[in-house]
């Protein structure tokens, strides 16, 4: 007997629909607050009760794994585009300033890039692609002497700036990648300063 909540089942239109606004619901959410934003919220803004909800996502990581499909996906092509470029500096540069931008315009991304998804094998077949991608684009780099060769991988995530930004910036004191082409930034405003309007 095939379960209720089964993704091959098909859907009837008014199901569909329901489930259509429950994850633009829930992209816009993740992307405002995060991952642990209510899941009530959620079906609030989909017009939907929580247990509609539930019964198209049993789990908060299902319902994270279904929002953010595309964005995983996005991220592996990005960095397999990266991979492709003749300058591995270029490359590497470009695929950090996209995804430093990808992140600081939804916190969503920034939660899941660091969260497992045991239960979705298709978001861990998707994180495994795009690593896979990011080691090559590493190793590349390293490999013409654009990327010091201590740099690993797992030290690659961006930083977050005290405004809450993201930043790729390559003078922060922390950052491990100091190539002879990148140009040092300005230092950062000092907090005790008042923020001008």
């Amino acid at each position: 007997m095939q379960d209720a909540i089964s993704p091959c089942r098909e859907l009837r239109a008014d199901a569909r629909r329901n489930r259509g606004r429950i994850l633009d619901a829930a992209r816009d959410a993740f992307g405002e607050r995060g991952l642990d934003v209510p899941l009530e919220d959620i079906a609030d803004r989909a017009g939907v009760g929580i247990a509609t909800l539930y019964r198209r996502f049993p789990t908060r990581e299902a319902l994270v794994a279904a929002s953010f499909e595309a964005k995983l996906a996005a991220f592996a092509e990005a960095a397999e585009q990266a991979l492709d470029s003749p300058d591995a500096w270029a490359g590497f540069a470009g695929f950090v300033e996209w995804a430093c931008a990808t992140q600081a315009a939804d916190r969503g991304v920034t939660d899941l890039l660091t969260l497992m998804l045991p239960n979705s094998q298709a978001a861990e077949d998707l994180r495994a692609r795009g690593l896979r991608a990011f080691t090559g684009l590493v190793r590349r780099a390293q490999d013409q002497g654009a990327l010091r060769g201590d740099f690993v991988p797992e030290a690659g995530t961006p930083h977050r700036t005290p405004g809450g930004a993201w930043s790729p910036s390559c003078s922060s004191p922390s950052a491990p990648i100091t190539p002879a082409r990148c140009q040092p930034r300005p230092p950062p405003p000092r907090w005790s300063e008042p923020c001008a309007t």
